[in-house]
């Protein structure tokens, strides 16, 4: 029995779903709640619906919101098993506190879901969900889920009626307009900043619903630039390119329909676009993605065995996804990708086929075979040493059998060396990987002191395509789910890794915590230690790492939330490099609509020369700061005003040293017409 009671009323408008929750406490002061940006508050007290307005059991919008309010949404891919809280629907929500628990409402308009087609009763997957956040974490619904069913939307409860449901003409035009002034040093010697030129910059969005389950949108001259900074990540002793999230609302809208097992569009590789389209959507079983968009400049990955390089081309390009899907049975699929990328002197052109075939409630098997074609310019063949026409093939398959005390999973992928994908975010190929493992879990009893323990393990085996032995590792954990809505984890691994020419033996341990002990204060911590290649001087040396995280919420209001890495490499008596990275994020969040933040990134590498082959600075310092103050009626009527700026320290400079700063302002307005 759920340690609270719930109460849920839904009503059909006929425009929107009407959805009330009286969520009872037995103690309301010790509701976890506060004033939060959108899709930051799912570590408080919340309640949310989940609707599978197809009933297909496959795709399904989710809906939460804080006791305050605060809205959370996302979107569940049943199919890939993601969940994508990047998708913002226009709706309404509201809630406050009260002598026996919480109320929220919720106001879902029709013009936010895609509909099928047809008048008449319809019948939803519907699950209405509560999370009771205390000494553990809560889940309560009004459908038991069963762990030894690997999927989520099959076990939901299914409500007919919905007669009236008509998501009318949805249009929806968004002017923005954007301002930004800097000044700029284009080397650290350099004694002035410049100025630059103020850019005024008009666009549009426009989004239309052609039929309640087809979507057209278009952007033109848009502003792409995101408006808050990346989480900041530590490049040092790494070999690949770094992986950082889309975060431009354009790009983010539908993007689940564009979701394979490998990632084939990667929609940040579009840096600048004049100009972008994009049709969504789903006609019984058939589901549709296609987008296309300009480009002012190419950004490119040259991907590798053993590492990966960022180059870009100084001419435009036209980048194009078309993604489709056909569901099988009850809940299997099979789907078709391409995607192009056209300039001057350069092509790259991706197709595949994959599939998901789940052949029991616990056993799934995913595969996809992938086949690219690339032309490369002449300057890019001669400085990465590419040639200039490649065509390869990519296989990946998956088999994973999980019920509620285990699982087992066995994985292959083996990548070609001429294959690219450069809409996508494929930074290795060259190379075929086998990977197996499993693990079990031990589920405590409500008088228990932990609530789950876990021992699990794999091993995988990595060559390149001649059969060489890139990587061998056979690794173990265990974790412990406890008090305090806390997750310990120890483990441990082998590995034999080749690096330029040399196969090397690594032990290395790790550690990983995280807890939440009162209302407000979240606290993590990553450890790792234990051997590691010296990548740029080709020897093994002993890595030590620590990258805590501590998120804290002062008063309803505040907001404060720190993350730091430290980590060194040592080897032959010295240390090659001590680095420090923090991120640290201020917030006053004065309600719904309004928050000021403050970021600042500070990174600070110290080299020992002596123990490197090439020639490298002692001390790098990178200190990054960014205030923003938004105002936010809905994800699109919006104010940004902010400023940014960021400095470096080499051993050309002894101190921090500005190289640029920028002002900007950004407003946009929703407008809903009425027909």
């Amino acid at each position: 029995d759920p340690p609270v009671e719930t109460e849920v009323l839904l009503i059909d408008t006929g425009t929107s779903l009407l959805v009330g929750f009286q969520a009872r406490d037995p103690d309301p002061e010790a509701i976890r709640a506060f004033f939060r940006d959108r899709d930051a508050a799912y570590r408080d007290d919340m309640v949310g619906v989940v609707l599978d307005t197809f009933n297909d059991e496959r795709r399904a919008l989710q809906f939460f919101a804080n006791a305050y309010g605060a809205q959370m949404d996302m979107i569940n891919d049943d199919i890939n098993g993601r969940e994508d809280d990047s998708w913002d629907a226009i709706w309404d929500s509201a809630g406050r506190i009260t002598e026996d628990g919480y109320v929220v409402e919720m106001e879902i308009p029709y013009t936010a879901l895609q509909l099928p087609p047809g008048e008449g009763e319809k019948t939803w997957g519907i699950d209405l969900l509560r999370f009771y956040p205390r000494d553990s974490r809560h889940r309560i619904s009004n459908n038991p889920l069963d762990r030894s069913v690997s999927c989520y939307l099959c076990q939901l409860g299914k409500v007919r009626g919905f007669e009236e449901a008509d998501p009318g003409r949805d249009l929806e035009i968004t002017p923005t307009i954007t301002v930004t002034t800097n000044e700029f040093r284009d080397d650290v010697t350099d004694d002035d900043l410049q100025s630059g030129d103020t850019d005024v910059e008009p666009g549009l969005d426009v989004s239309w619903g052609v039929t309640p389950n087809i979507n057209l949108s278009a952007t033109f001259n848009p502003d792409f630039s995101q408006v808050e900074a990346d989480v900041a990540q530590l490049d040092v002793n790494r070999t690949f390119a770094l992986f950082f999230p889309e975060q431009r609302p354009f790009f983010l809208e539908g993007r689940d329909f564009f979701q394979t097992p490998e990632n084939l569009v990667f929609t940040r590789n579009v840096a600048d676009p004049d100009f972008g389209a994009r049709v969504t959507g789903k006609v019984g079983r058939h589901g549709l993605g296609f987008f296309v968009a300009d480009d002012t400049i190419t950004n490119l990955l040259i991907p590798g065995a053993l590492e990966s390089d960022i180059t870009s081309l100084e001419q435009s390009s036209n980048n194009l996804a078309l993604r489709y899907r056909y569901d099988v049975g009850e809940n299997s699929a099979v789907g078709l990708i391409t995607t192009v990328r056209d300039s001057d002197g350069y092509r790259n052109e991706v197709y595949g086929v994959d599939t998901t075939i789940r052949f029991s409630e616990a056993d799934t098997f995913e595969v996809q075979y992938l086949d690219s074609r690339t032309e490369y310019p002449e300057e890019l063949v001669d400085e990465f040493n590419q040639k200039p026409r490649l065509s390869g093939s990519a296989l990946s398959a998956v088999y994973n059998h999980n019920v509620r005390n285990w699982n087992a999973f066995a994985g292959w992928e083996d990548f070609d060396a001429d294959f690219r994908a450069d809409l996508g975010f494929v930074n290795q190929v060259d190379y075929s990987q086998l990977v197996v493992g499993g693990g079990y879990n031990w589920w405590g009893e409500e008088s228990d002191w932990y609530d789950r323990i876990r021992l699990a393990g794999d091993y995988d085996e990595t060559e390149d395509q001649s059969g060489l032995l890139l990587e061998r590792e056979l690794e173990a954990e265990i974790g412990v789910q406890g008090p305090l809505q806390s997750y310990l984890e120890v483990g441990a691994g082998v590995r034999e890794r080749f690096w330029d020419g040399v196969l090397f033996d690594e032990d290395f341990y790790y550690f990983y915590g995280e807890a939440q002990p009162v209302s407000g204060l979240y606290v993590e911590l990553f450890t790792r230690f234990g051997d590691q290649i010296d990548f740029a001087n080709t020897a093994l040396g002993e890595q030590t790492r620590y990258s805590p995280e501590v998120r804290w919420n002062l008063g309803k209001h505040w907001q404060f939330d720190l993350r730091h890495t430290y980590q060194t490499l040592e080897r032959d008596g010295g240390t090659v490099f001590t680095a420090n990275q923090s991120d640290f994020r201020i917030a006053y969040q004065f309600d719904l609509r309004q928050r000021l933040r403050l970021t600042l990134q500070y990174t600070d590498v110290e080299r020992d020369p002596t123990l490197y082959v090439n020639d490298v600075d002692e001390r790098f310092r990178d200190l990054s700061t960014q205030l923003i103050y938004s105002y936010k009626v809905n994800p699109r009527t919006v104010l940004y005003a902010g400023y940014s700026d960021s400095s470096i320290e080499t051993d050309e400079v002894d101190s921090l040293t500005t190289m640029g700063r920028t002002l900007f302002m950004k407003v946009g307005y929703a407008w809903e017409p009425t027909f």
